[in-house]
């Protein structure tokens, strides 16, 4: 039987010393203030809630107006949205939590209602995504699913002044409070569309070759790290995440060697002295296992944290963090549903069920609104 203890082991990340080994991982859920794409009270309400976890992510947070796909998302690029972002870092940081803001931008999974001046959205090569769609708003709180235009090709300059963007959103979201920033360079993303064989058909200097594709993520972990600390940031991937035919729940893009594509990647992250990288795995039915070569390989890679979130019951995270292959287990779905999720996995108490049709949008219900566990009272002899 595997024992629940093994997640309140303590664990160094960077210079903070996380209680426990339960990770709320990043998660969209398109409540940001209209307009400007602020964080609100009631986001911080939201995360304050789970700051018993041992280290927490932020939903995606656009680093510039080009890097949004999804209405109502939070942006950290005005000085109104740092402002917003302060609620929610103090909120957790009077909990005693530790959170890290994670930095996004969608490249080509956009919409020309979303982008400034009703432009295309830009991507490594003018490919457009498959399977895949941007979702804008169509009256206030009020919105639909669409499918994304061909996108621009990033000239090299453009690319250039990209990185300065990734490492002034980075400057921000310490001037926000936070502890750290996510890189995000995964799920079909900007990074990931720079990464992948099937998104980046250049040839320059950012195309072609898997060290030319990889070009993008080294030059932005260094600039943050420059301005931030490497020892501040931390990296998302996934490796075997591929678009399947439900909107918007699973995009991603799968190479032909993931193995090695992702290794190599990760050697960048050694080398640069990220604190910590996350994988999130596949978690639809019937979808592929992250092969244990492919676990052990990351761990005789990297020297850093290992994150993994995916479709992970308890018990199952545990046995991964006793193989010592992971360092933390990530629950999405089930941190929604349980802001309480630490102390319900120490005392084995039952987890509250998510509510799927409030996952995006609205207001406290689905967000905030789902209880803590009460211990039932006593019954006294008469």
């Amino acid at each position: 039987m595997t024992s629940n203890q093994i997640y309140f082991n303590q664990v160094q990340l960077g210079c903070h010393t996380l209680a426990n080994r339960i990770v709320l991982p990043p998660l969209t859920r398109q409540r940001a203030a209209q307009p400007g794409d602020t964080a609100t009270d009631l986001m911080a309400e939201y995360y304050r809630q789970r700051a018993s976890a041992g280290f927490m992510v932020t939903e995606g947070t656009q680093i510039e107006p080009r890097g949004q796909g999804y209405s109502w998302t939070p942006g950290i690029y005005t000085k109104e949205q740092i402002k917003g972002w302060h609620k929610v870092t103090n909120a957790v940081h009077e909990e005693g939590g530790v959170i890290f803001a994670q930095l996004w931008h969608v490249g080509r999974v956009s919409h020309h209602a979303l982008q400034p001046n009703g432009e295309a959205p830009v991507a490594p090569s003018a490919i457009t995504p498959e399977k895949v769609k941007a979702f804008i708003e169509t009256a206030p709180g009020e919105g639909k699913l669409v499918l994304p235009p061909q996108p621009r090709a990033l000239s090299v300059p453009e690319i250039k002044e990209l990185v300065g963007l990734y490492a002034q959103a980075a400057r921000n979201a310490i001037e926000a409070g936070f502890d750290g920033v996510e890189l995000h360079c995964a799920n079909g993303y900007l990074v990931n569309q720079f990464i992948s064989e099937h998104a980046n058909t250049r040839t320059d200097e950012y195309g072609g070759s898997l060290e030319n594709r990889l070009r993008f993520l080294r030059e932005i972990v260094d600039a943050v790290a420059d301005v931030i600390g490497a020892d501040r940031m931390g990296v998302r991937f996934t490796p075997l995440f591929e678009t399947t035919d439900q909107d918007r729940v699973y995009i991603g893009l799968v190479e032909t060697d993931p193995h090695n594509t992702y290794i190599e990647a990760i050697k960048i992250l050694e080398d640069a002295g990220v604190a910590y990288l996350s994988i999130a795995e596949a978690d639809w039915e019937n979808a592929p296992d992250l092969p244990m070569t492919f676990r052990q390989a990351v761990r005789d890679t990297y020297s850093g944290r290992v994150i993994y979130a995916g479709k992970y019951t308890v018990e199952r995270g545990a046995r991964l963090l006793e193989t010592g292959l992971a360092d933390m287990i990530a629950f999405g779905r089930t941190f929604i549903a349980n802001p309480d999720l630490p102390e319900r996995i120490a005392n084995d108490w039952p987890l509250n069920q998510l509510d799927p049709a409030t996952l995006y949008g609205g207001a406290e219900k689905g967000f905030t609104d789902y209880p803590t566990y009460k211990v039932p009272a006593l019954k006294t002899a008469i």
